[in-house]
């Protein structure tokens, strides 16, 4: 795995040993193909952020700040062994997700966040990415403009997207992408390719 693009292009990232599936180089050059000019300057957050690869590749693109957010101690030395390998600046966040949101809410927002969640189940058997599609404090993290980048298995159902609209939906092997929006407000869909 590497970064792809930016400043430290070419550069190949560490993966912690357990528990972090990384997002495949060819999905990320997606993601980030779709974004387009979106992350110039932009303030991004990476929850779930593993190895921070998606983090790591939004600022090597010219990303102005990015919080990588994860619980994970070996993921946590991974992505800061990786910051200082691409000899860039984020901020890392040792710490529950769901936490995080918690104390978070109405703070700081984001133009961009990105989120690759556990593909198994969290607390009473939901999914990982059915609890953060609910959680409302989600949301209000998001600038009015912002895009919600959630990384999903493509056999997973999601019976409803309360507070969210879908701008571009793609699966790629097994990785499905979506591309999302605060439905509350009104956005600008024809940025994303």
């Amino acid at each position: 795995m590497r970064v792809i693009a930016g400043s430290a292009g070419g550069v190949r990232l560490a993966v912690p040993r357990l528990g972090v599936r990384p997002t495949m180089d060819r999905v990320k050059a997606a993601i980030f193909s779709s974004l387009g000019e979106a992350i110039i300057g932009a303030r991004v957050l990476d929850l779930f952020a593993g190895s921070g690869a998606l983090g790591i590749e939004a600022l090597s693109r010219g990303a102005r700040s990015v919080i990588f957010v994860e619980g994970h101690r070996d993921s946590i030395q991974a992505i800061e062994r990786n910051l200082a390998k691409t000899k860039l600046l984020g901020r890392v966040q040792r710490q529950d997700v769901f936490d995080f949101l918690r104390q978070r809410s109405n703070s700081e927002k984001f133009q961009i966040i990105f989120a690759d969640p556990p593909y198994e189940t969290a607390d009473l058997g939901q999914s990982y990415t059915a609890k953060l599609l609910n959680d409302e404090r989600l949301p209000q993290l998001l600038e009015p403009n912002g895009l919600f980048v959630l990384e999903k298995r493509p056999d997973e159902t999601i019976s409803d997207l309360k507070g969210w609209r879908v701008i571009r939906q793609k699966t790629y092997g097994a990785t499905e992408v979506l591309f999302l929006s605060s439905s509350a407000i009104a956005n600008h869909t024809s940025e994303i390719k």
